[in-house]
């Protein structure tokens, strides 16, 4: 929701100010404060103003102000403003005191009930619920979601029809194309864990797949560490359904991770976890242990010791040891369900906090509590802006995230698919996973890696309207054009379509005279523009219209 000019002259407002649990950046005891700083006069702010906005508040100073550089009448910036607690305040301490901003001959402020730093948090929904997520994700924008594991084997259903990945559950449904072709093809007597042997991952490169992800822009990836059919890709001490115990002997899960924060830096690792199991014997979502699915025999559950409670005693414990081993940055569970989420997300959450070098860790909505930092809706985006952050997820595969090996190379996303989704979720203040499915052996197919490499390539000369900007108040969309920003320092307009010889917005655009608007790689000059009826015209030459592929962002450069 944007504001109105409420008047002539000059006029600032804060909103929305308040006290966060997030570190302003990992590594720093500097906690962060928010406020929206809205223009309701008639005038610009400009760099002149010297406009700056801080928070006042006993026990603790501002050692991170935030600099409103620009501001039109009527936009609204939203800030991060960093404090550090004086010697000796307490955590937790909740204390009166306001957020200001002023500059030369204006000033605006708002009290707060500031709470100083973060106290441990307790397995209780109160306390998870303060639980943020970290601007590291929220400027992110771009992931990585790897699904792997046994389903990779056999690695089929009907292409753009269903989830590779349940064939095990496809194999149940005697109506289902999987179950007669797991007939046809291995036979009624081989079982599903007689796939465990040809999970080989003979070919698995952890330095090249961290090299690749990277490659291709993203800012963080999701490993499955364990999927529904209950085979951890990890050292599980639970279980012995696992990579190290069973087929390939590795702990695929720590090759990965190492990998990544040897070669790859400035990856974010996250790790998936399905909190059911179809067919677990002491907790079977589906009802019952493994059967053959022709004969109704009871099978063994391999690698499994059972007679245990699944909640306390496996699933929870299970969903410890990846955030104790692996020290992920992301935990993004699934399905929900009976769980013991609520110990292990503070534990998960108190380690991050209390590290010499703090930082911030994020998770998703699904692991069966009210607790999230954002939500996934799958195989689509929202079709607005929604303020709460939310990372939407889909395969390049037209209906799967597993690898099927019935897919042609004809039905994955094309790069400008995968662009186009990219901006219109960032619009929207989404980050968008984007998944891929390796072979048993840990090869990624041709088409996946060529998709990575090409949205990369858009990414290096784009990257600039997606990282680190937020979605525009007034609106995320225009037709095929697409609005983000960098409040104060540049505005973006993205165009899902080859421009034509002039791009017209009509909308309320914060430019102003003696700003300059470029095509992001065209190597001619500045574009000419104007502002016609209160729409923005860009003229756009022949050379600039012909530069480029996939999406054409047009950058609005503050001066």
């Amino acid at each position: 929701m944007t504001v109105q000019p409420a008047g002539t002259g000059r006029a600032l407002a804060v909103r929305g100010a308040r006290s966060t649990t997030k570190l302003l950046r990992d590594g720093q005891d500097v906690q962060a404060v928010e406020a929206t700083v809205a223009n309701l006069g008639s005038e610009w702010i400009t760099e002149r103003d010297r406009v700056v906005v801080r928070a006042n508040v006993f026990g603790a100073r501002t050692v991170a102000p935030a600099v409103i550089r620009r501001l039109a009448p009527g936009e609204e910036a939203r800030v991060r403003i960093g404090i550090a607690r004086v010697p000796g305040a307490p955590v937790n301490t909740v204390v009166d005191g306001d957020v200001v901003v002023e500059g030369n001959g204006v000033r605006a402020s708002q009290g707060v009930r500031f709470t100083l730093g973060t106290a441990d948090y307790r397995a209780e929904d109160a306390s998870l619920g303060r639980h943020e997520s970290p601007y590291w994700f929220d400027d992110a924008k771009f992931g990585i979601f790897v699904h792997w594991g046994l389903y990779s084997v056999p690695a089929w259903s009907p292409p753009g029809e269903q989830y590779a990945e349940w064939y095990w559950r496809w194999m149940e449904d005697k109506n289902n194309a999987v179950h007669g072709y797991h007939e046809r093809t291995y036979g009624k007597d081989f079982k599903y864990d007689d796939f465990i042997p040809q999970f080989t991952a003979a070919k698995y490169d952890p330095k090249a797949w961290a090299e690749l992800f990277q490659q291709a822009g993203a800012k963080y990836y999701v490993l499955t560490a364990k999927h529904h059919e209950g085979f951890a890709l990890y050292d599980s001490k639970v279980s012995g359904r696992d990579s190290v115990d069973l087929g390939p002997k590795r702990d695929l899960v720590r090759e990965l991770v190492e990998a990544s924060r040897r070669h790859t830096p400035e990856l974010r690792n996250g790790l998936y976890f399905s909190m059911p199991e179809w067919y677990n014997p002491d907790g079977p979502w589906m009802g019952h242990g493994p059967r053959n699915p022709y004969t109704g025999a009871a099978e063994p559950y391999t690698g499994y010791a059972g007679g245990r409670d699944f909640v306390k005693d496996y699933q929870g414990p299970q969903l410890s040891e990846i955030v104790r081993q692996y020290d992920p940055d992301v935990i993004w569970c699934d399905i929900g369900g009976a769980n013991d989420s609520r110990n292990v997300l503070a534990d998960y959450f108190n380690r991050a906090k209390n590290r010499p070098r703090p930082k911030d860790v994020t998770v998703d909505d699904r692991c069966g509590v009210p607790t999230h930092d954002f939500t996934t809706p799958e195989y689509a985006t929202y079709p607005n802006t929604v303020v709460k952050k939310w990372e939407a997820s889909r395969g390049l595969d037209p209906r799967s995230y597993g690898y099927n090996k019935a897919t042609p190379d004809s039905m994955y996303m094309t790069a400008d698919e995968v662009v186009h989704t990219l901006v219109d979720t960032t619009s929207k203040n989404g980050n968008f996973l984007l998944d891929i499915g390796p072979r048993a052996d840990g090869s990624i197919p041709e088409i996946m890696q060529t998709r990575l490499r090409e949205t990369g390539n858009w990414l290096k000369v784009n990257g600039e309207s997606v990282y680190g900007t937020t979605y525009w108040a007034r609106m995320a969309q225009q037709g095929k054009l697409r609005f983000t920003q960098k409040p104060g320092e540049s505005f973006y307009i993205t165009s899902l379509e080859r421009p034509g010889a002039q791009v017209v917005v009509d909308a309320p655009v914060p430019v102003r005279a003696g700003d300059r608007v470029r095509l992001l790689g065209y190597q001619g000059p500045e574009l000419n523009w104007a502002i016609q009826d209160g729409k923005l015209v860009v003229d756009v030459p022949a050379a600039a219209r012909a530069s480029g592929a996939h999406a054409w962002v047009f950058k609005i450069e503050y001066r």
